[in-house]
């Protein structure tokens, strides 16, 4: 089936001719027919599979539509009233979100502004006041937007999640529920999340009416384009390791995951006495110097991209054949996200994890939730001192391990019956 079958408004079919899109993703050729119907959707896909496009091009075709529709004048109004929101998580998956939909706009007069924090709201509320079609906005600044009265919501038809499972991990469920408090009930709601686990099923219910659920993948599988390499190291020779891999391998443009800024801080520094092009990419940097920093990235001048997980989410670039974990994260489904900035829309990419003893019991911990074993590997020069005992914790016991993939067992029986 091609985008054609799928009953989007012609200029929108031509323009993505000009970008080259061959088919639709099974996301897209999924959800857009259910979009384009009114229905809510609850859609869980990984990062790379085309689901920016999924409700895109309906928002897109709903707003074209409207166009047709004569209009009576409407009294001035010191407010921006936005008929479509798009809610996301960091500032980086914003631009990312509207650079999408600019592009699939591009011919017609929609207007799609994007606001999030850290910079100056002044300038924020002079594009709102101009006008646009599309609002593309992080919870925090939304909000700030709204106190100040200088937005309105009242007119909007739809809403749009993404990547919910990064808000409510972000600690934005408070923010949100004020949102909802200041939307229409009658308006068409669209969740997108990486992952559906029992947390977001749960919330969805006070989000969503009746909703269409749409899964693409099997839930907490990765991309089947990645190949995932685990490294047993010691933890004082991994950045050794890592700029050993560079400089071997020839690698460009990889990204490599911190748990901390001040880690990732004093790996930057370790790796350019390496003499390895590296930049750190964290929360604590000005919103100037990460684009100056990603501009370098994406340009080829900084091989390296340290990031933590908060910065990193809604990163796009293209090519990047390169996602390294310098320490296992804590939280499992962080792992997923992370290697998914690799290996996207089926090309080829690389997950390399550096695994010290102490991180160990967090191996066991993800190998649970995954349900399979990542293969580790010895590089030679970098072999691991086998005296160094793992340390044990109450959660990585046999038995605490058993019951562990027998609750997970006993969730999966559920989700079948339902």
């Amino acid at each position: 089936m091609s985008f054609a079958d799928l009953s989007l408004y012609p200029i929108l079919i031509d323009r993505l001719v000009e970008l080259n899109y061959q088919q639709p993703t099974p996301i897209q050729l999924r959800a857009i027919p259910i979009i384009l119907s009114g229905k809510d959707v609850m859609a869980g896909a990984q990062t790379g599979t085309g689901k920016t496009a999924a409700f895109a091009l309906p928002l897109l075709h709903h707003i074209l539509s409207k166009r047709t529709v004569p209009t009576t004048p409407e009294a001035p109004n010191t407010k921006a009233v936005i008929s479509c929101l798009v809610l996301v998580p960091t500032r980086e998956l914003a631009q990312q979100v509207q650079s999408s939909i600019e592009q699939y706009a591009k011919g017609s007069d929609i207007g799609c502004v994007m606001v999030y924090g850290g910079v100056s709201i002044g300038a924020q509320i002079q594009q709102l006041a101009a006008g646009t079609d599309i609002l593309v906005a992080t919870p925090g600044r939304l909000l700030d937007l709204l106190r100040k009265r200088t937005l309105s919501l009242s007119q909007l038809t739809h809403l749009v999640f993404d990547e919910a499972d990064r808000m409510l991990d972000m600690g934005f469920k408070d923010e949100i529920v004020e949102v909802l408090k200041r939307l229409p009930s009658a308006r068409q709601t669209l969740l997108f999340s990486a992952t559906l686990d029992d947390r977001m099923l749960s919330f969805s219910r006070r989000l969503l009416r009746s909703p269409q659920v749409i899964e693409v993948a099997q839930r907490n599988v990765t991309a089947s384009s990645i190949v995932e390499r685990v490294f047993n190291v010691d933890a004082k020779r991994k950045c050794a390791i890592l700029c050993h891999l560079i400089a071997q391998e020839g690698w460009q443009q990889s990204l490599i995951f911190c748990r901390t800024k001040q880690g990732a801080d004093t790996l930057v520094k370790q790796m350019k006495q390496a003499g390895v092009a590296a930049e750190a990419f964290h929360a604590d940097l000005s919103q100037a110097v990460r684009e100056q920093v990603l501009a370098a990235f994406k340009a080829g001048d900084v091989t390296a991209l340290v990031a933590t997980d908060v910065a990193a989410r809604g990163l796009d670039i293209n090519e990047l054949n390169y996602v390294v974990n310098m320490e296992l994260p804590f939280q499992v489904e962080d792992y997923v996200h992370r290697i998914g900035r690799t290996g996207r829309a089926g090309k080829p990419g690389q997950a390399i994890t550096l695994l010290s003893v102490d991180d160990e019991p967090l191996l066991i911990k993800l190998e649970v939730f995954l349900d399979r074993r990542l293969p580790q590997q010895w590089l030679a020069g970098f072999e691991p001192d086998l005296d160094v005992i793992a340390p044990l914790t109450r959660k990585t016991t046999k038995s605490s391990l058993k019951q562990q993939a027998r609750k997970k067992a006993l969730a999966a029986s559920h989700g079948k019956k339902r």
